[in-house]
């Protein structure tokens, strides 16, 4: 026997190597356990940084708006009826009041980034005979094109926004019939009109957007909803992303403004991946304890079936923990062993999913997320299982009397 290998180990492989059609029947069992927690955690990772990605390159991850009017009764004047209904007045386009000193107190916070005024309202794009009702946002291309990535999804024409420019969604240039270069008139309700040159089309992957979204620079924005000199949004990105909540509300406190953060705007996402994520860690749990059960299984057979090699262990002077660590290791290293094929089974099957399922356009579904963690804490979790589910055998084992079993 080779003294640097301990008796234990070499005994539980020997145990493990005689009863070869058992032990790949559980090692088979343990793959296919981690492959499906693998798949499914990483697959998840993946669908949850694409939406992240989709979203923080397409809308602000804090946006300051001007507070919602509010009508108040008059109090102690005359005609005036105590308790008497007040309607809600109508919502004006509002300019966030001294929103110039507000964006610099916002560029002097440690946790803020970027930020960019807007001004945005719903306008009337006219080309021929078509018409169509648009959201047109204006903003200074540099900040915003920082915050909301437009020229990465557009598909003709450049990001260029002059005075007399426009950027338009795929599907307002295919309902109006207009490409780049073509000329729109652009009216508001407040009478504010201007003709305008399309030097950008973009395409958001959502069709809505793309058939009501349109960008001007501010200037030109102002001037369209007559708000001369002023901003109704100021769009922000900030160091922490999913601190974007905590940071919005100590934003409001001190600002008077309102603070909506991405985080809050997409909560139904959240929630959604709250509770994928319960569904997954409930299937890993039972996935657990079902491979728990069966390396369980296949070693209390082992000991049944080695009680007279344990008896004349114990015979020759095998103390019970001894015997105790035989089995132990036994569960551990299936465990293991396991957790390494099924990491790398069920890597090769997402590998292979990603590559042959794509969206209509040939993208891919989702970006390929394989952390080193996930393969760590699998083979980890994998390990103590079979560690646990040896215990119950291992037990059994050592409390064999070595005069019975040898008698049997």
């Amino acid at each position: 026997m080779n003294r640097l290998v301990p008796f234990e180990w070499t005994a539980a492989l020997r145990f493990l190597g005689e009863g070869r059609m058992q032990t790949a029947f559980i090692l088979g069992g343990v793959t296919i356990g981690v492959a499906v927690i693998v798949f499914m955690s990483a697959m998840l990772a993946g669908l949850q940084a694409n939406f992240i990605r989709r979203v923080l390159t397409s809308q602000p991850q804090i946006q300051l708006l001007p507070p919602d009017e509010v009508a108040r009764p008059l109090r102690d004047q005359p005609g005036v009826i105590e308790g008497a209904l007040v309607q809600k007045p109508t919502q004006r386009i509002l300019s966030i009041d001294q929103w110039q000193s507000i964006a610099a107190a916002m560029r002097a916070r440690p946790d803020v980034v970027v930020v960019a005024p807007t001004a945005s309202g719903s306008a009337l794009a006219v080309r021929g005979d078509a018409s169509r009702s648009i959201s047109v946002t204006g903003m200074e291309p540099e900040q915003y094109f920082r915050i909301v990535r437009v020229p990465d999804y557009v598909v003709a024409g450049t990001a260029r926004l002059g005075t007399d420019d426009i950027m338009i969604g795929t599907e307002l240039a295919k309902d109006l019939g207009a490409g780049v270069g073509d000329k729109l008139n652009v009216t508001t309700a407040n009478g504010g009109g201007r003709i305008l040159t399309i030097t950008g089309i973009f395409d958001f992957g959502n069709k809505a957007a793309n058939a009501r979204n349109t960008y001007v620079a501010l200037r030109t924005a102002q001037s369209l909803l007559n708000l001369i000199g002023g901003a109704t949004t100021i769009d922000m990105t900030v160091t922490d992303t999913y601190a974007a909540d905590t940071i919005a509300r100590d934003i409001a406190a001190v600002v008077p403004v309102e603070a909506d953060s991405w985080i809050t705007t997409n909560a139904q996402f959240f929630t959604a991946v709250r509770a994928q994520q319960t569904s997954n860690t409930m299937i890993r749990l039972f996935v657990g304890i079902s491979v728990a059960f069966g390396i369980a299984a296949v070693l209390v057979v082992s000991v049944i079936q080695r009680s007279k090699d344990i008896g004349i262990l114990r015979a020759m002077g095998t103390t019970r923990g001894r015997i105790l660590r035989i089995f132990l290791i036994q569960g551990g290293v299936l465990g293991f062993a396991g957790s390494v094929l099924g990491s790398a089974f069920g890597a090769g099957a997402l590998i292979l999913w990603h590559r042959l399922f794509r969206q209509v356009d040939g993208s891919e579904l989702f970006p390929l997320v394989l952390e080193p963690g996930l393969f760590v804490a699998a083979a980890a979790v994998a390990t103590l299982t079979g560690v646990i589910a040896g215990l119950a055998p291992a037990l059994r084992a050592a409390s064999i009397d070595p005069v019975e079993a040898i008698r049997g």
